[in-house]
């Protein structure tokens, strides 16, 4: 993808007003849009729109942000998918709660839509410089191809969502090498995302659970390193 029209964009939230602000400032910007006022609904959508990115709101009707992104993340198609959580919440554990399902960055309400724009010009910039990565990394029994965003393990194929993705192949790009938290926050998220540090904590360990606990080892007080047996 190389312009913003060939970019899909869904919004979710309960609030008419944010839907139409959100909705009228990206396709100023030249995105293909559709809204959902529900998590339920917002599903739904999804499953025909196949957006590269979605706006999510944590507190709606019917079906909660987190519960919704936990179900999006479980469809194929959006294994990708940038999911932006939109909030009015503050608290630090509805924040992990949404990483822990698959979030990729965190949105506090009021929001700015020209910051909001740019901070989404930025993910779409990184995806169209990555996607001309084109290695393969084979460790073992696992095999991490960046051209499919597909992982191997035993010659069975795992999916994962793209951060996680994203922090077992930059990890793996370097072997035994130790990265702070910092350190992954810079390279894996970029500096024009705001996240918590302890959100390397929650993908590491999200990791784990999919590829066991062989491969990245905790370097205590220090950080993570992909570990070469």
């Amino acid at each position: 993808m190389g312009n913003k029209q060939e970019y899909k964009v869904l919004v979710v939230d309960d609030e008419e007003a944010i839907l139409e602000l959100l909705k009228y400032n990206l396709e100023k910007e030249g995105y293909e849009v559709k809204t959902a006022p529900d998590g339920v609904k917002g599903v739904e959508v999804a499953k025909k729109f196949l957006p590269d990115i979605i706006l999510l709101d944590i507190m709606m009707p019917k079906q909660d942000g987190v519960e919704t992104c936990r179900q999006l993340r479980e469809i194929p198609e959006l294994t990708t998918a940038f999911i932006i959580f939109l909030t009015a919440r503050s608290e630090e554990y509805s924040e992990v709660a949404a990483f822990d399902v698959g979030a990729d960055d965190y949105i506090t309400k009021p929001i700015k839509p020209r910051a909001l724009m740019s901070r989404i010009s930025a993910y779409f910039r990184r995806d169209v410089q990555k996607q001309s990565v084109t290695n393969q990394i084979s460790i073992g029994d696992l095999v991490i191809d960046r051209t499919s965003y597909t992982i191997a393990l035993n010659g069975k194929e795992i999916s994962l969502p793209k951060k996680e993705f994203e922090l077992l192949y930059f990890l793996a790009q370097n072997p035994n090498k130790v990265f702070g938290r910092d350190e992954l926050l810079q390279n894996i998220w970029g500096s024009d995302v705001y996240v918590l540090a302890r959100t390397v904590d929650v993908h590491i360990r999200k990791v784990r659970e999919k590829i066991g606990d062989d491969y990245i080892t905790t370097v205590k007080g220090v950080g993570y390193k992909f570990s070469l047996n």
